[in-house]
């Protein structure tokens, strides 16, 4: 199989191109090479800016694909400049959607790829809701070979996934863990949510390129395990050996007091209970399962972080925010 990524260094993506070059595909990758040396050298990598519209037609000028990809278009725009550079080129084109493109708030907590797709609360979801409802259009008016793909929280061995964290990161509340400070959990951390370590991501996905019966179809990938955030916190402090002291929030209060977009991706979407459905996936992929549970992702995750010193990046306005949070909470109950 010949593939063209448009990123492919990505948290999701970089899983797939490991993968599909140990299976020995042919693989070609369109970005700025700020992150290539972590792939094979068996990768052909095209050094350009994707929106030099021009620049690429040239490039692949005399190219075909059996799959193109694109892991980082968030608008329509892009995607009608996908359309215009690779109609006629490739036999599917995949479009990475988000899962939090799913109602919000939920009608039912179980999601499936009828779900409708509205979410007021994050116009990142929005915009992903409109992309793939340009591309059912063009699949519809001009035969353009889509699959759309609804990842939720994928996570690899650089960020422990977490309901709330800041702008570097998942390492700043690991820090707080280790130094026997409190970390905010949104709610009561009962809620039901969703990991997929990326390596099985890229098995789902895999199997969807070049299946024929993908085409015109739009599906989620996710593990079938469901953990809430109290578990995913658990495992946490139980890896770094702390006590853990969790502070609840309500996500609304966190979303009114904050500088980061947690309406969006709290209410939007963390907040949230939701399990996910893949029978349609295991239906067009019928040997997919996702093998590494939760506990077995995130503590591999914590090992990979405390080893590597480059993704040890503390956050500090983020650690003095919690401090702020929590102080006022307390000045609240004191009140009565």
């Amino acid at each position: 199989m010949k593939a063209l990524f448009i990123g492919g260094t990505g948290t999701i993506s970089t899983a797939i191109s490991k993968e599909l070059i140990k299976q020995g595909h042919e693989l070609y990758l369109i970005n700025r090479g700020n992150r290539n040396s972590e792939l094979s050298d068996k990768v052909h990598f095209i050094t350009c800016d994707i929106n030099k519209e021009s620049e690429v037609a040239a490039l692949i000028k005399d190219m075909t694909f059996d799959v193109v990809a694109d892991f980082i278009a968030f608008n329509v725009s892009q995607l009608e400049r996908d359309f215009r550079l690779f109609k006629g080129k490739t036999k599917q084109f995949i479009f990475i959607s988000s899962a939090s493109a799913y109602q919000k708030p939920c009608s039912n907590y179980k999601i499936t790829e009828d779900t409708p797709l509205i979410n007021p609360y994050w116009e990142y979801s929005r915009n992903k809701a409109a992309c793939e409802d340009y591309l059912m259009k063009v699949y519809r008016d001009e035969n353009f070979p889509i699959t759309i793909v609804r990842p939720s929280h994928t996570y690899d061995e650089r960020s422990v996934p977490l309901g709330v964290h800041g702008n570097n990161g998942s390492f700043q509340n690991l820090k707080r863990m280790m130094e026997g400070k409190p970390v905010i959990i949104h709610g009561d951390g009962t809620s039901l949510w969703t990991i997929t370590y990326n390596s099985d991501f890229a098995k789902g996905f895999i199997g969807l390129m070049g299946n024929i019966h993908a085409l015109g179809q739009a599906v989620h990938i996710t593990s079938d395990e469901t953990v809430t955030w109290n578990q995913i916190y658990g495992i946490i402090a139980d890896e770094l050996g702390v006590e853990l002291k969790p502070y609840y929030v309500s996500s609304s209060f966190l979303a009114s007091v904050s500088n980061y977009d947690l309406t969006g991706s709290l209410i939007g979407d963390k907040a949230c209970s939701v399990v996910f459905d893949n029978s349609k996936l295991k239906r067009l992929v019928p040997n997919f399962v996702a093998t590494v549970r939760a506990d077995q992702g995130i503590r591999a995750t914590i090992q990979y972080i405390l080893k590597h010193p480059e993704y040890q990046k503390e956050d500090k306005d983020f650690d003095i925010w919690c401090d702020k949070v929590i102080e006022a909470l307390e000045k609240a109950k004191t009140a009565f």
